[in-house]
């Protein structure tokens, strides 16, 4: 298995893998929306504020994560977004969920950044390091239908002290249906 950053070339394989991947865990109608969201995030967000990361073998996609730059309106702490992700149906199990993900955290640390945030399953995103946190600590964008999905990580290791702002997101993500 071969981790990278991807590039704007892999924006079709990316979409299919999401389509793929979602369409058979949650449905045909899920599948699309989130392999939609994939190709307007990668379509819409400046090349600077977006690291994709992927796994693939020989020459095949088989896990993406996607990080977009997440704003504080006033406050400079430099974080991301970790959203979405998604591993080949027949490849999940195997740990490269895991691995992908740490290799995206490692090349956004390596970048200077400090935060990294996501909105998902706390089991799951427990295993890289990820803990629930309060709105009071960092405030979503927009209103969380899960509360309890709502995660972050300090890439220093230190416990996360919290940020009194208004935050922003992605506008492919900026939209309720996702939160």
């Amino acid at each position: 298995m071969q981790f990278s950053i991807l590039d704007l070339s892999k924006q079709a394989q990316i979409q299919a893998l999401f389509q793929n991947t979602f369409t058979d865990s949650e449905g045909v109608d899920e599948g699309v929306m989130i392999g939609d969201l994939a190709n307007q995030i990668v379509a819409t967000t400046d090349s600077e504020e977006m690291v994709i990361v992927g796994a693939s073998k020989d020459e095949t996609l088989l896990g993406c994560v996607i990080f977009t730059k997440f704003h504080f309106q006033s406050n400079t702490t430099n974080a991301y977004l970790l959203s979405p992700a998604a591993i080949a149906t027949a490849t999940q199990g195997q740990g490269v969920g895991q691995k992908l993900i740490q290799f995206g955290l490692d090349t956004l640390k390596q970048q200077g950044v400090e935060l990294v945030l996501t909105y998902g399953d706390p089991r799951f995103y427990g295993k890289v390091g990820f803990v629930q946190i309060m709105e009071e600590q960092v405030k979503a964008p927009l209103v969380l239908s899960y509360p309890h999905g709502w995660l972050g990580q300090k890439l220093d290791g230190s416990e996360l002290v919290a940020i009194e702002s208004e935050t922003l997101c992605a506008s492919a993500l900026n939209d309720q249906k996702y939160w």
